[in-house]
């Protein structure tokens, strides 16, 4: 055995040999006794180490990762708290086997924005790798077992991670967080205690259930049933609003009454992995400080200078919902033949109209030529739009049972990782990395990215506290239309008109009511509601013209909309961040044989409609394209107009980079 000792190197624990020094003699020059020739004899030779083989299959770091995104479809939907829990356990996981090689902890024995973790001399033997699985196994099972004690399937989690426990054979009783005598178990725990403890302190108020400490909604509630239009009780419409809605059931299929309050406005306080001061600003509002990362500036407001750009996005995001039928006909090539291949993004609000497909939806793909693996074309797609668009909406919604968001990259990184033509050379540079070494920085890394990307998202969501789409539509249909002052229901505030998609109801109408009571209000050619679907197997509610004053996302009844602000999309910050980071670390944008996919059965991958009427897979030749396709989903789901998107996309292509650079700085091998 090699005795090893802890040494400190700017801020990180790194690992130093303790050899004996020899040939420098113990006195002073000359006055030393010269020594006496003696024959040689034969050294003894030691027994040779038989290291440990790396596991076949699957890493010990993935297994525990697949029952991180367990626990966490068995928890509360909190998108913000999860990318937290995939960055501390990533980390744990990290250190745990960091302080085996020569490489820099995170947290353990080091300091993360003025938290110490002290600690202590460990013995290291030659043969690490036994050490280091059971090191991270206590340190993720710990943790886990810790981050979703509260949670309502907690008796689903505690049986997986133990069963886990027993698989690889370690005693999940042992709760030592004592390693002098070279515990690898106990070292394990006390990693997960430093993370238990920093994480008590970070700005989540994790202590508070991470309850809300200042902010306030401006807006009383919409309350959304068949019997409630409208919403004529919104106080500011460029302000977020709360939902009330009767049996609603959060994105993990969990129940409350009472409408949820919004998640995280104030996650700019907590802690962040990479992001920096430089990244901030700060902002203060009712006596609160909201630190606001990588700000993009004020979206357009109603009422303003920038209404005629709110009242296009929200009316594009009606316009789309058009699109949610298969029985129009449109048939569209959904493979990158056709789909991806975005080169830029536009810098300012008036110019979105030449980047989204205004009419027949999509954005500026103009698609591939070839494969760049095969080097032959991507053979065409052609499916409905409308079965396309709904599933599309369906795939990125995250809905229950979902990892969330944050977990579902981690999703999208395990398919990567098990491809077999993936070769895992860091930044596709180098010697091939061993499983292990490779999920653990990888997802190291991808954790970071993801809690980074929750902080400045957030940050955002919480500073701009921008309206969604469920409350402007409905609000600006209520003042009327904004196009024609010589026609009926003109307000400046209200929903521009678009033939064939957005009109006045006239009399003869099948909306104007028994005694013409709906004359002149507006009207919208879009995805009728859920009010359509009975059956949900075998229904599907369709398009057709509805009063606008009942619009509705293309989302579940119990559930509508996210509980919290639009701008910026999280799903456009968390995908665009990760895609940045896949390309990085594998040293390609493409996914290993130039294309992945999602395969979608006919009729039986829907959730609250029948759908789609065909087969069909979705399809991604970059990483980047599968986040635009991403981001294109929310606004087809009626969750957010582009004003949400592309700030977002473009917050997480520098969260992205950012965060690898920082990463990679613990590494030194």
């Amino acid at each position: 055995m090699i005795k090893t000792k802890w040494r400190k190197l700017s801020g990180a624990i790194i690992f130093g040999s303790a050899v004996a020094l020899s040939g420098c003699g113990g006195g002073s020059g000359s006055s030393a006794t010269p020594t006496t020739p003696t024959t040689p004899t034969t050294p003894t030779v030691p027994d040779p180490v038989t290291l440990t083989p790396q596991r076949e299959g699957q890493s010990v770091a993935r297994m525990w990762n697949e029952s991180l995104l367990y626990a966490i479809r068995n928890d509360f939907a909190r998108p913000t708290v999860h990318a937290r829990n995939l960055h501390h356990v990533s980390s744990a996981m990290y250190d745990a086997w960091s302080l085996f090689n020569n490489n820099n902890a995170y947290l353990f024995g080091s300091s993360v924005a003025g938290f110490e973790c002290a600690a202590q001399d460990f013995s290291v033997p030659e043969d690490v790798l036994p050490l280091q699985e059971e090191a991270i196994s206590y340190a993720a099972y710990t943790l886990i077992k810790y981050r979703f004690r509260f949670s309502p399937g907690v008796g689903f989690i505690y049986a997986d991670i133990d069963r886990l426990m027993e698989e690889l054979g370690y005693d999940a009783s042992l709760e030592s967080t004592d390693y002098s005598d070279g515990s690898a178990a106990a070292l394990g725990n006390a990693i997960a205690n430093c993370y238990i403890e920093y994480g008590l302190q970070d700005g989540a108020n994790e202590s508070g259930f991470y309850e809300n400490l200042y902010y306030q909604p401006v807006n009383p509630p919409l309350v959304l049933d068949s019997e409630t239009v409208g919403n004529a009780n919104i106080v500011d419409v460029n302000r977020w609003q709360p939902l009330v809605i009767e049996g609603f059931i959060d994105q993990a299929g969990n129940r409350t009454e009472d409408a949820p309050d919004f998640l995280s406005p104030e996650w700019g306080n907590v802690t962040p992995f990479a992001l920096t001061d430089d990244n901030k600003t700060t902002y203060t509002r009712d006596g609160f400080e909201y630190h606001v990362y990588h700000d993009p500036g004020i979206p357009p407001l109603l009422g303003t200078d920038s209404s005629a750009e709110f009242q296009w996005g929200f009316a594009l995001v009606s316009l789309w919902s058009s699109h949610l039928t298969d029985s129009d006909e449109v048939m569209w090539d959904i493979s990158p033949n056709s789909i991806g291949n975005i080169s830029e993004f536009p810098d300012s609000f008036a110019d979105y109209p030449e980047f989204y497909q205004t009419l027949p939806g999509g954005d500026a793909s103009v698609g591939y030529e070839v494969n760049p693996v095969t080097q032959q074309p991507y053979a065409e797609q052609i499916v409905p739009r409308g079965d396309y668009t709904r599933v599309l909406a369906e795939f990125w919604a995250d809905g229950p049972d979902s990892e969330t968001p944050p977990g579902h990259w981690y999703v999208i990184m395990n398919t990567v990782n098990d491809h077999e033509l993936l070769e895992k050379r860091w930044r596709g540079e180098g010697e091939v990395l061993d499983n292990l070494q490779w999920d653990i920085k990888s997802y190291f890394v991808l954790g970071g990215t993801m809690h980074d990307a929750a902080i400045a998202a957030w940050s955002n969501k919480g500073w701009y506290d921008y309206v969604r789409p469920v409350s402007a539509i409905r609000a600006m249909a209520d003042l009327g239309q904004s196009s024609e002052p010589e026609l009926a229901s003109y307000d400046a505030n209200g929903i521009p008109l678009i033939p064939g998609y957005i009109e006045l109801i006239e009399s003869g109408d099948p909306l104007a009511g028994d005694a013409d009571e709906h004359v002149g209000k507006v009207k919208l050619y879009a995805w009728k509601g859920p009010d359509y679907i009975d059956d949900p197997t075998q229904d599907k509610a369709g398009v057709d013209w509805i009063r606008a004053e009942n619009w509705w996302p293309y989302q579940r009844p119990t559930f509508v909309t996210p509980p919290f602000a639009g701008y910026v999309s999280g799903h456009s910050t968390y995908s665009r961040a990760a895609a940045e980071l896949l390309t990085t670390i594998t040293g390609s944008a493409y996914f290993p044989g130039g294309m992945s996919g999602f395969e979608v059965p006919a009729n039986d991958f829907l959730v609250f409609e029948r759908g789609p009427s065909m087969p069909l897979t979705l399809q991604w030749a970059t990483y980047r394209d599968a986040a635009d396709q991403c981001s294109l989903s929310r606004i087809w789901g009626g969750i957010h107009p582009p004003a949400d998107d592309l700030p977002g996309r473009k917050i997480g292509e520098q969260v992205g980079a950012q965060s690898v650079v920082f990463a990679e700085s613990f590494f030194s091998e």
